[in-house]
């Protein structure tokens, strides 16, 4: 599966790809929204992991941008976040996230979660 990893913390990016390439994924990279946005536009992924507090543009707006593109419409995208205030996690599903976790988020169950998410939507 090509899973595109949109994260600007390093530390966070390392342990996703970790996470991810154990399963023998192929991870594209992007650290900012527009990166991002980019990124999922030429790569056109299977899975797209989105932080929401990004450098440029917040994941929400990177969301709502990459699910305007026709190819990428269906494709899931799964927040990870530390965000945890009342109304953020209905903002982030209604902007096209079909998942949300928080930081920190467990590695090691990180992708039977994500995979049940995938699996209900």
């Amino acid at each position: 599966m090509k899973v595109l990893i949109i994260e600007d913390n390093l530390y966070n990016l390392k342990l996703l790809n970790v996470v991810f390439r154990r399963h023998g994924d192929t991870i594209i990279e992007a650290t900012s929204g527009s990166e991002g946005v980019n990124a999922a536009i030429k790569e056109q992924p299977d899975l797209i992991i989105m932080d929401i507090l990004l450098p440029d543009f917040s994941g929400v707006e990177a969301t709502k941008k990459i699910r305007k593109e026709k190819n990428l419409k269906k494709t899931p995208i799964i927040a990870i976040t530390s965000l945890a205030m009342a109304g953020d996690r209905e903002a982030i599903m209604k902007a096209g996230c079909n998942g949300y976790f928080e930081k920190p988020f467990n590695p090691l169950t990180l992708t039977d979660e994500i995979n049940n998410i995938i699996k209900v939507a």
